[in-house]
């Protein structure tokens, strides 16, 4: 039942405003999130645009990104789940690999969103947040279980990383 529910979900994201400039804002933002790039960027702009207090908070954030980075690819292999693939609705975007579970897009995104939030103001780093992570079953790479198991690592990591 949990995965026709999983599938439905994504074939709503795959068929609801595709019109061709969406669909292309979509997949750049998304190109954004690859290996977590747009929040170490951000962690490492505030970094070095800031001092004391400041800066070991940035940098906290940019080392919670690259973290959660790397144990999300290792529970992609530990889970070996294979990325979505319905053949009516192609991919709008390519990835690096076939597996899928957890949305390293999704937990990092929203492991530097809660590890910025003291920093930058919360709302809308958790609205970019959200975007990145539905940008991924949009983009038709991603289960929606993916992105949500994705945001709660993701939040995991940052309240549990030092």
């Amino acid at each position: 039942m949990l995965a026709r529910l999983d599938l439905a979900l994504l074939r709503l994201l795959r068929t609801r405003g595709h019109q061709p400039p969406v669909e292309r804002v979509i997949v750049s933002y998304s190109r954004t999130g690859e290996h977590g790039a747009l929040w170490l960027a951000l962690a490492l702009a505030g970094a070095l645009g800031s001092r004391g207090v400041r800066r070991r908070g940035y940098r906290r954030a940019f080392r919670t990104v690259a973290l959660t980075y790397v144990l999300t690819q290792a529970a992609k292999v530990a889970t070996r789940r294979a990325r979505p693939l319905i053949e009516d609705l192609p991919r709008l975007t390519t990835t690096l690999s076939n597996r899928s579970y957890p949305s390293a897009h999704a937990s990092t995104a929203f492991a530097g969103a809660r590890a910025l939030s003291p920093l930058l103001p919360a709302r809308p780093l958790f609205v970019a947040a959200t975007v990145m992570a539905l940008s991924r079953p949009y983009v038709g790479v991603h289960y929606p279980s993916d992105v949500l198991a994705g945001a709660a690592f993701g939040v995991a990591c940052s309240d549990l990383l030092p």
